[in-house]
């Protein structure tokens, strides 16, 4: 399950219902008392998180009546659901999804009584069943009395509420389906969001102002996280040995109360087996950090800490990268600049990226700060906003957005630039940067396209808030171009036109088209051998991204057959490879390996058009 957005209402500054949309990666930006820490609170809140609990105060001073409601709506849901060991349900076979087809979970707490405690509900378009509600609150013999009134068919499995929820929906074909609350906490409704715990991620919150204190969970060590992780993973085991556990109890009660008649029948009758399981797992187990000193985490500096968080959230995404059907992990960061030194800031920047990347892991983080801010991707970007009315304002996307962005953060272009760089997007950045270093190996007068202030890269398909400030501060002042951009496999290629139309200028522009397929047909395959331990075959026309995700695929234990896997999945797996493929595999780049691909003569020849306009 994904989280798609995040709904707010009634919840400290958010007064009205506030609609959050969340991606892979999330980054709140905001001036001080936005918003930003309230939505990973409010994060928290809704996944049982330690280190936030409700309280009372969370009430909107200027709402209107008593309730909190915290909504979460997930997408990429699982396709069926195990009700018990005879039915099989779906989500939408039983009417649990919103208009646009996604889970709509609310928490809602009623704020006029002494301790709140939250009712738990799914909005949804639902049949509203003449006289009866939703089908799902009805036990068994309801629904059987049902089935009896409007003439189910006989072989129906009486013994099945699914099978006769769908023949009593059935029997009502012209009814409405109208927007209702589910509860989730009654009959097989509450089965069914018992069931969905396994598939719910697993939420990590880490905050900049939180004490450091031997009581707290990531101050003493990260792994007290990958133990609540590797529970979730094993729950269906868990609840396997559970199950075990229940019958052969049952059986021993059942059989000390046959004994218990011989000596009082009526006591023996008054008393019931009930067995009371108590699902606290993670706390059976307990792993920690320490130097070779003994030195335990939470005595190291709070930088430290957290570059020793971020790492094993690196290594998590890592993990997931190789090994198919993990939990998903919802990672919240705030201010991750906090306590780190401004040149780790844009690698905290790549590293949040590269974790995006992986397969069920989503970050969602919060910055004031310019130097970590303009190194975000734009669709990243979501900027919270208090308005004149004192309502919260959530915007995405737009060149307004994003001008009030700069503006808030200061983040002001760069006036040392001389050069353009235009290419097609953000790994084609990360690609030349790399081989700018390795080729300043031949030629000492190759720019350092990573540390060099006079260029200035403009990712036309993608691009970071700092390229975006830099393009339009730069884009009325004819400063020299150099466009690269793929050939691909087309004819004519893509780009042919807009390739001749810039050499054609007459200036010092210039623009190049690769004469292999991609920049990814550059790589050697020894450079992603080296990266994830994969063999593929790369000519100078293959699809280089299709060939890195499959194999890294394959290589996973318990992988499914490529082909079988579902469309969507194979497409983010492509595009992880292609991240990784313009950062790990390139920087594994050599000269030899470049002169084995009889690549050193032309991408030399494209660094040494940025070198000689920079003067």
């Amino acid at each position: 399950m994904r989280l798609k957005a995040l709904k707010l209402s009634n919840f400290r500054g958010y007064r009205s219902q506030t609609l959050i949309p969340l991606g892979d990666l999330s980054a709140l930006i905001g001036r001080n008392d936005a918003g930003k820490s309230t939505v990973l609170d409010a994060l928290a809140i809704f996944f049982d998180s330690k280190v936030v609990k409700f309280e009372k105060l969370d009430l909107c001073v200027d709402g209107c009546g008593e309730e909190v409601r915290i909504a979460c709506v997930f997408d990429d849901l699982p396709t069926q659901l195990v009700i018990d060991t005879s039915a099989t349900t779906t989500l939408a076979g039983e009417h649990l999804l919103n208009g646009d087809g996604d889970l709509e979970i609310h928490r809602i707490w009623n704020c006029a009584l002494a301790a709140p405690k939250p009712r738990i509900v799914a909005v949804a378009e639902h049949p509203n069943y003449p006289g009866q509600g939703s089908l799902l609150l009805l036990k068994n013999p309801d629904l059987k009395r049902l089935a009896e009134d409007v003439g189910v068919p006989e072989d129906v499995d009486r013994r099945s509420n699914v099978a006769l929820r769908q023949a009593l929906w059935a029997s009502q074909p012209d009814a409405q389906s109208e927007t209702l609350e589910i509860p989730l906490d009654k009959e097989d409704a509450k089965v069914i969001w018992d069931r969905l715990a396994v598939h719910m991620p697993v939420f990590a919150l880490f905050r900049s102002d939180r004490p450091s204190t031997d009581q707290d969970a990531e101050a003493q060590d990260p792994m007290r996280l990958a133990v609540d992780q590797a529970v979730s993973e094993v729950a269906e085991t868990l609840e396997e040995v559970e199950r075990q556990v229940r019958e052969r109890v049952t059986e021993v009660a059942a059989r000390t109360l046959r004994r218990l008649r011989d000596y009082d029948e009526t006591l023996a009758d008054e008393l019931r087996p009930d067995f009371l399981a108590d699902r606290k797992w993670a706390g059976l187990f307990k792993m920690t950090l320490e130097d070779g000193r003994g030195v335990p985490v939470n005595k190291r500096g709070s930088g430290v800490r957290r570059l020793i968080l971020l790492s094993f959230f690196q290594a998590e995404a890592e993990r997931r990268r190789e090994a198919a059907g993990g939990a998903p992990v919802i990672l919240a960061i705030e201010e991750p600049e906090t306590s780190q030194h401004p040149d780790n800031q844009r690698v905290l920047v790549e590293a949040f990226m590269g974790l995006a990347q992986a397969e069920g892991v989503q970050v969602v983080l919060t910055t004031h700060v310019p130097a970590l801010a303009q190194y975000l991707p734009l669709e990243s970007l979501r900027y919270i906003a208090e308005a004149a009315d004192g309502e919260r304002l959530v915007e995405v996307g737009g060149d307004e957005m994003y001008s009030r962005i700069a503006d808030d953060l200061g983040v002001l272009p760069d006036s040392r630039v001389r050069v353009l760089v235009c290419v097609e997007g953000p790994h084609d950045v990360s690609c030349l940067t790399e081989y700018s270093r390795v080729l300043k190996q031949l030629d000492p007068t190759i720019p350092d396209l990573a540390a060099d202030a006079r260029i200035a890269f403009v990712p036309l398909g993608g691009s970071v808030l700092k390229d975006w400030v830099n393009h339009r501060y730069l884009e009325g002042l004819n400063k020299p171009e150099v466009h690269i951009y793929d050939r691909g496999t087309g004819c004519p290629p893509k780009y042919q036109a807009q390739v001749e139309s810039v050499n054609g200028r007459g200036n010092e522009s210039v623009a190049f088209l690769t004469t292999k397929g991609e920049l990814e047909n550059y790589l050697h395959a020894d450079a992603v051998l080296a990266c994830k331990g994969v063999t593929i075959a790369i000519d100078d026309f293959c699809d280089v991204p299709e060939l890195a995700a499959r194999a890294v695929h394959e290589a996973a234990d318990n992988s499914a057959e490529w082909n079988s896997v579902e469309e969507e999945k194979r497409r983010k797996k492509r595009g992880r490879a292609k991240h990784w493929l313009n950062s790990e595999a390139v920087a594994s780049m050599s000269l030899q390996l470049l002169d084995e691909r009889q690549a050193t003569a032309e991408i030399l020849g494209w660094m040494a058009a940025i070198r000689d306009r920079l003067d």
